[in-house]
């Protein structure tokens, strides 16, 4: 059967879809462009027309993959309900636990960006807009009345270093169960707003 003809732009996703499922599975260093083209059935030619070098499909791929998390997460920040449901539903995602992209992939991609200028560029630009959208949200909350937080930015940078430290216990070590680690992570969330974990959890029922 003849391959479907496909535009620039479709095979230009595809091609990225097929680097990030390589990376997760076999590591920054160890992917080849051969594993991409295998894994579509394509030519290697077709591959480096594309994207011209190895480094450069590796930092669209996580561009790509970090465009779709930061497209999910301010979907979930947009919705029309309190900020408190807002954040819960964010960090509940992101969390190890959730459904935030392969932490596979987020964590071969720190480490690979202390090498390589552009995917530094990449995982830092994916950092910041994480923690402005959910600074925004924070902020709002506390104008709202809906909770106390005095350093909402302070906030962020704790929440995030917890859930990227719980992810990188998750993936490599297998750590708390999935129920426990939700606990911590309520926990955490409701501190950093100066209620109780029950209240919160009252609060987004």
């Amino acid at each position: 059967m003849a391959r479907v003809r496909l535009s620039v732009a479709q095979r230009r996703e595809e091609l990225l879809r097929a680097a990030v499922e390589q990376i997760e599975a076999r590591g920054v260093a160890a992917v080849r462009i051969a594993d991409v083209a295998s894994a579509l059935g394509v030519s290697n030619a077709l591959v480096l027309y594309h994207f011209s070098t190895k480094e450069k499909l590796v930092a669209a791929a996580f561009t790509y993959a970090a465009e779709d998390d930061l497209a999910h997460l301010r979907k979930l920040l947009g919705r029309r309900t309190t900020a408190l449901r807002r954040l819960r539903a964010a960090v509940r995602w992101y969390a190890p636990t959730g459904q935030a992209k392969g932490w596979r992939l987020w964590i071969e991609g720190w480490a690979a960006a202390l090498r390589e200028p552009a995917l530094r560029e990449v995982t830092r630009d994916l950092d910041r807009q994480w923690k402005a959208a959910m600074t925004e949200v924070i902020a709002e909350g506390v104008a709202a009345g809906e909770f106390r937080c005095p350093d909402p930015a302070g906030a962020v940078l704790r929440l995030t270093a917890l859930l990227d430290g719980l992810a990188v216990q998750m993936t490599a070590y297998s750590g708390a169960s999935r129920a426990r680690t939700q606990e911590w992570v309520d926990e955490a969330l409701a501190r950093e707003l100066g209620l109780e974990r029950e209240a919160l959890i009252a609060a987004v029922r």
